[in-house]
């Protein structure tokens, strides 16, 4: 079987070096052209060091046009404004395009000028890409020719909530509060960002106006919550991958603590990166370096006024399902291979 050629488009970034990680080792994909705006010129296991020996791949500052000749599907690991320019642009091209900024995931572009600061570059091509959480979006991810890879957040927070919206059990206030690693932020650091100046520390940021809400929201609303309101609190954990949500709504109190859990277990079934977990709660030392996210309810039995209220964690790798290793589950859909191609390994321990 013939290999598909792939290009990254901002691959010396923690995105583009997770995606490396795993195109590199696909058996169904040969990657042909690195691209970034630095370290021009040098092998990529030079700067990724973590690639030492697995690939002899020159950092390349190449055009759409040049890229194409030789990538029929491609990914983008860009910051949002610049990267959605580039995937239409290589759409137009032809090219097969995954990419993993926010630039793509919105349908309203007023939402997108709310919570990203800026006007949206390209607001005629918004809804002309799947959103890529297969949980979610399978069908149209199949064979799809454009895919919007969702954020790390959006992942975690709507992983743990869709049982809920599809059952029909979601509505009023939910309200999250996550913690994230500091790979979350990008390669390069800030003040708040950097991990000497967070590693001793917890800071909550963007309270309320972060911008993966509107896109979880999205998704509620696709699940079939559309009466669900989401109060979302962030919080920069002194980790380096990882994310721990937790989840707070109210059910009527005539659904048991076991009947939700087995709404959690239907749910996910039959999902080959969900799991969910019993007899303890999920923590993001058991996914960290994998695809897997683990879901579960706290075993409270809280009843206020007739409402139960239901206590949903989830935790994830913000890089594997959270980023890259997503891209590429929408990528093995997209050429209609098993999804979980490439991806099958377990976490790190310890």
């Amino acid at each position: 079987m013939s290999k598909t050629q792939v290009a990254v488009i901002g691959a010396t970034g923690y995105g583009g070096a997770e995606l490396l990680r795993h195109l590199l080792v696909h058996p169904a994909v040969e990657v042909t052209r690195i691209v970034a705006k630095d370290h021009i010129g040098k092998r990529i296991d030079g700067v990724v060091l973590s690639l030492s020996g697995m690939t002899d791949l020159v950092v390349e500052d190449l055009e759409p046009e040049v890229v194409a000749k030789d990538a029929e599907l491609v990914f983008l690991g860009l910051p949002h404004r610049v990267s959605g320019r580039l995937a239409c642009r290589y759409a137009d091209l032809g090219c097969k395009v995954i990419d993993l900024s926010g630039d793509m995931r919105l349908l309203d572009a007023g939402a997108y000028a709310a919570y990203y600061g800026v006007e949206h570059p390209l607001p005629d091509r918004l809804g002309s890409f799947v959103y890529g959480l297969p949980e979610l979006f399978r069908d149209k991810l199949r064979g799809a020719d454009r895919i919007a890879s969702p954020g790390c957040f959006a992942t975690a927070i709507t992983l743990a909530l869709l049982p809920w919206a599809r059952a029909g059990l979601l509505s009023g206030r939910v309200r999250v509060a996550a913690m994230t690693g500091s790979s979350g932020s990008g390669a390069n650091p800030s003040m708040t960002t950097h991990h000497p100046l967070r590693a001793g520390t917890m800071r909550p940021y963007k309270p309320l106006v972060h911008q993966h809400t509107p896109e979880i929201q999205q998704n509620l609303i696709a699940a079939g919550a559309p009466e669900a309101v989401l109060d979302f609190v962030p919080v920069s954990a002194p980790i380096v991958r990882g994310i721990l949500t937790t989840c707070f709504f109210d059910v009527a109190a005539e659904h048991s603590p076991d009947s939700l859990r087995d709404v959690l277990r239907e749910s996910y079934a039959d999902e080959p990166f969900v799991r969910t977990i019993e007899g303890r709660l999920p923590e993001v030392g058991a996914i960290a370096g994998s695809m897997y996210c683990d879901v579960g309810v706290a075993p409270g039995d809280l009843v206020v006024d007739g409402k139960r209220t239901v206590v949903v964690h989830s935790a994830l790798d913000n890089l594997v399902k959270g980023g890259a290793g997503q891209a590429v589950q929408s990528m093995n859909l997209a050429l209609d291979l098993d999804e979980t191609t490439g991806l099958r390994a377990p976490s790190l321990w310890p």
